[in-house]
C-alpha cells in the first residue's frame, strides 16, 4: 500500500507538472504568397495548380496567444529591409549577403545592397569544378550553407545590387527551375560519357548560367570609380572574409573542436565548423545579438511549432517541454532527420519578454510574406529562444561578437 501510495503521489505530481497547456490544430493549406505572387510573376501557371491541392498540416494552436509579432518592438541592428529569393533555394546566400550587407554598415557606416545572384553565379561554377573532380559523386542541388558566401566572396569578391541582379528584363522574381534542370542534365551526360575535362565543363556551366541569369560583370563603377569586384569587396567595402566563423552544436563530435557539418548543402564537406556545447551556442547568439551584431542563423522550420501564416516559431510543449530542451534531446532529432536543413535567415534584433528572449528575423522565403504586403510582419519571422535552442543549427558571425567560445577551442588547425 505505502509503495501503491508512493506511485500514485509521484505519478500526479509528474501529471502535474508536465500538464500540457499548448494544443494542436489541423490547419488546411491555402495558397499563399508563393502562390498568388511569385508563380504568377514568372508565369508558372502549372505549378501554382499543382500546388492548390487540398491538405493538412498539424501546427501548435495559436489563436490564444499573444505574440510579439511587431517587428519596431524588437531592439534591432540596422539591415536592408527584406527582399524575396523568388523560387528559388538560395536561402543561404539571401540570409548571409544580408548579413555582410549589416556587417558593412556597422564596421564602415556605408549602407550598400550587394548582389546575391553575383555569388550565386560563382557557387554553381565552384560545384561544377566540385562535381569533376569527384567524379560525380557530390550532392547536387539549390541549396548550399551560410558559410558559402564568404568563401566565393574570398575567391571573387562582391558586386552591387544594381550591376548584377540575375534577373532578365522583365523579370519580378527569381526563378532557377529551367536553369537546375539543364545544368542537372548537362553534368549527367558529363558523367555518364565520363567527359571529366575541369576546363571545359566550367566553361559550359558558365554558358548555361549566363543564359539564365545574365552575363557576370568583370567590372564595375562606384562613386566614379572603376573597380574589379575583389576591390569592391575589399577596398571599398573594407571586409575581411577571414573576420567571420562558423559554429554549430552536435553533441556526437567532440566540443571545442572543428567538425564537418553532416548534411547535404554542405556538398563540398566543410570542416569549418566550430562545434560548441549547447549552452555557449545560444548564450553567444543571445550576447552577440545584445551587443548590436547581427547573425546568418539555419535550421529546421518543418515544425508544428513553426506556423509561417502567423511568422512565429516556438517549442510545443506537447513536442517537448522547455526544461527538457538540452543537447541530447538536440542531437536526437537531428539524428532521425526530424530536424532538417532547411533554411536560413538573418537573425537582426531581440525582445525580452518574462526573461525569455525573442528573436527577430529577416527572411527571404515565401512563408513570412503570407501575411499580406500591408501587414508589419511581412518578411519577418518572429523566434522564441526555445526554438532556437532546439532547432537552430548553425551560424556565422564576427569573430569579434564569440570571442570568449574563440578563446575555448582546442583545434586552431582551421580558422
Amino acid at each position: 500500500m505505502k509503495k501503491a501510495f508512493l506511485f500514485f503521489t509521484a505519478f500526479t505530481l509528474s501529471s502535474v507538472a508536465f500538464a500540457q497547456s499548448d494544443k494542436g490544430i489541423f490547419l488546411e493549406y491555402t495558397p499563399g504568397y508563393y502562390q498568388n505572387h511569385i508563380l504568377k510573376g514568372i508565369n508558372d501557371f502549372k505549378s501554382q495548380q499543382s500546388e492548390e491541392k487540398k491538405y493538412y498540416s498539424f501546427k501548435i494552436d495559436l489563436s490564444k496567444k499573444e505574440l510579439p509579432t511587431d517587428p519596431e518592438e524588437y531592439t534591432s541592428s540596422w539591415h536592408n529591409p527584406p527582399v524575396s529569393q523568388g523560387g528559388t533555394g538560395t536561402c543561404w546566400c539571401f540570409s548571409t549577403v544580408s548579413f555582410y550587407e549589416s556587417e558593412v554598415k556597422r564596421l564602415s557606416g556605408k549602407e550598400v545592397r550587394l548582389s546575391e545572384m553575383y555569388t550565386v553565379y560563382w557557387e554553381y561554377v565552384e560545384r561544377a569544378r566540385f562535381f569533376v573532380k569527384q567524379r560525380g559523386k557530390m550532392h547536387w542541388g539549390e541549396g548550399s550553407e551560410t558559410n558559402a558566401v564568404a568563401r566565393m566572396m574570398e575567391l571573387y569578391g562582391s558586386v552591387p545590387w544594381s550591376d548584377y541582379t540575375g534577373l532578365k528584363k522583365g523579370q519580378k522574381f527569381h526563378s532557377h527551375k529551367a536553369m537546375a534542370k539543364e545544368l542537372d542534365a548537362y553534368l549527367k551526360g558529363v558523367k555518364a560519357n565520363n567527359a571529366w575535362n575541369e576546363e571545359e565543363v566550367v566553361k559550359t556551366t558558365r554558358s548555361i548560367l549566363e543564359h539564365h541569369m545574365g552575363k557576370i560583370p568583370s567590372e564595375v563603377t562606384v562613386d566614379g570609380t572603376a573597380m574589379t569586384p575583389k576591390e569592391y569587396l575589399n577596398d571599398y567595402l573594407n571586409m575581411n572574409m577571414k573576420d567571420y566563423v562558423n559554429f554549430m552544436s552536435l553533441s556526437k563530435n567532440d566540443y571545442w573542436k572543428h567538425a564537418e557539418y553532416k548534411v547535404p548543402d554542405n556538398w563540398w564537406y566543410s570542416e569549418d565548423y566550430k562545434n560548441i556545447p549547447l549552452n555557449d551556442f545560444i548564450t553567444a547568439i543571445k550576447s552577440a545579438v545584445k551587443e548590436g551584431y547581427t547573425i546568418s542563423i539555419g535550421g529546421d522550420i518543418s515544425e508544428a511549432g513553426f506556423v509561417s501564416r502567423k511568422n512565429v516559431a516556438m517549442v510545443p510543449d506537447f513536442d517537448i517541454p522547455s526544461s527538457h530542451i538540452n543537447e541530447d534531446a538536440r542531437y536526437f532529432r537531428f539524428a532521425n532527420k526530424s530536424t532538417t536543413d532547411d533554411h536560413a535567415m538573418h537573425m537582426v534584433g531581440y525582445k525580452e519578454i518574462d526573461g525569455v528572449t525573442w528573436f527577430l528575423l529577416k527572411d527571404s522565403g515565401s512563408g513570412s510574406r503570407n501575411c499580406g504586403t500591408d501587414c508589419k510582419s511581412f518578411g519577418y519571422y518572429f523566434f522564441h529562444e526555445d526554438y532556437v535552442k532546439l532547432k537552430m543549427m548553425t551560424i556565422t558571425i564576427h569573430k569579434d561578437a564569440v570571442q570568449k567560445c574563440l578563446r575555448k577551442m582546442k583545434d586552431t588547425s582551421i580558422k
